[in-house]
C-alpha cells in the first residue's frame, strides 16, 4: 500500500494516509495563552479540520491519545471532550501527564482514524 504525506515539513507531516488509516501529528491549541477548557475546544476543531483535509470526520475517529501538562486539568479537558464526542462513536483513549514542547501549551493530541467510505 502507498503512503500520503500532506502538509509536510522537513521534521514531519500534519496528515499521513496509510491505506484507509488517517494519523494526524499531536495537535495543540490555536491560542496556547487560553485556559484548558479553550485549548481543549480549539485542539479538537485543529483535528476535525485535519480529518476532513483527510476524508474523515470524528465518528471515524479509532483512537487518540491525550497529551495533558497537569492532571489537575483532566477533569476540565473531559468536560470539553464528552461534549464533543459523538455518542456511539467513542474512540479508544488514553490520557497521560507530559512535560510539553513549550510551558504554555496544556493539551496535546494525537490520533488515528479511518476514512471515510465513498
Amino acid at each position: 500500500m502507498s503512503i500520503k504525506r500532506i502538509d509536510s515539513t522537513p521534521r514531519m507531516s500534519r496528515i499521513v494516509e496509510h491505506g484507509n488509516t488517517i494519523y494526524l501529528c499531536g495537535q495543540t491549541a490555536k491560542d496556547a495563552n487560553a485556559d484548558i477548557k479553550e485549548q481543549t475546544v480549539t485542539t479538537l476543531e485543529k483535528v476535525e479540520e485535519l480529518l476532513e483535509k483527510a476524508g474523515s470526520d470524528k465518528k471515524h475517529i479509532l483512537s487518540v491519545t491525550i497529551y495533558v501538562r497537569d492532571m489537575k486539568d483532566f477533569a476540565a479537558m473531559n468536560e470539553v471532550w464528552d461534549a464533543w464526542v459523538v455518542d456511539g462513536y467513542q474512540p479508544a483513549r488514553a490520557c497521560v501527564e507530559a512535560r510539553m514542547a513549550r510551558p504554555e501549551l496544556l493539551v496535546e493530541m494525537s490520533v488515528v482514524a479511518a476514512k471515510k467510505e465513498a
